[in-house]
């Protein structure tokens, strides 16, 4: 329902942007304005869409695991604009977010089932690489900025605040790392 709420809202606020653009442009003596406004409103609308596809994603996965704590992805997702990865027990990943392509060009399709140190190679540091994995061993939250690698094999630059998910019953069911390229 509030995804529908979103798209009729977004598409009254469409009518009136195509209108306030036709009536500017028709005062000139262009008489037709540039299809490149229509695109980036396209692909900004395709991003939210999928974003709260995300968003709906992890809520349902929350509530399958019975998650003792909620996270709020609709503002990790859509105001913070991170990169969500969650992991089973065993580091095996079992979601990640939409916007997880533009940062490393993976998609999430590729990624579930695999380790997150499929992203580490030669630069990553180890003293770093070390200390999230003491942190999970630990089942604490960390923070922390480490080099990964891209698809293509260039590095960048990850910041991660990962965590352990509890159930209700107090036992963890899953990780999650929120994440975002820095430089």
């Amino acid at each position: 329902m509030e995804i529908k709420l979103f798209i009729v809202l977004n598409m009254e606020k469409t009518k009136f942007y195509d209108e306030a653009l036709s009536k500017f442009y028709g005062s000139q003596e262009i008489n037709s304005y540039p299809l490149s406004a229509l695109d980036i409103y396209a692909q900004h609308f395709n991003k939210v869409c999928k974003s709260l596809k995300d968003v709906n994603g992890l809520d349902s996965l929350a509530k399958i695991q019975n998650w003792k704590s909620t996270v709020s992805f609709k503002n990790e997702i859509l105001d913070k604009e991170h990169v969500v990865v969650v992991t089973d027990p065993q580091l095996n990943i079992v979601y990640a977010t939409q916007n997880i392509f533009p940062m490393n060009g993976y998609s999430p399709e590729e990624i579930i089932g695999r380790k997150p140190k499929m992203f580490q190679g030669e630069k990553t540091c180890q003293d770093t690489s070390k200390y999230i994995s003491k942190a999970i061993k630990d089942l604490v939250p960390f923070e922390a900025t480490i080099t990964n690698y891209r698809k293509n094999g260039t590095t960048y630059n990850c910041w991660i605040k990962g965590q352990p998910i509890f159930n209700t019953k107090g036992k963890v069911v899953n990780f999650i790392a929120f994440e975002r390229e820095v430089a």
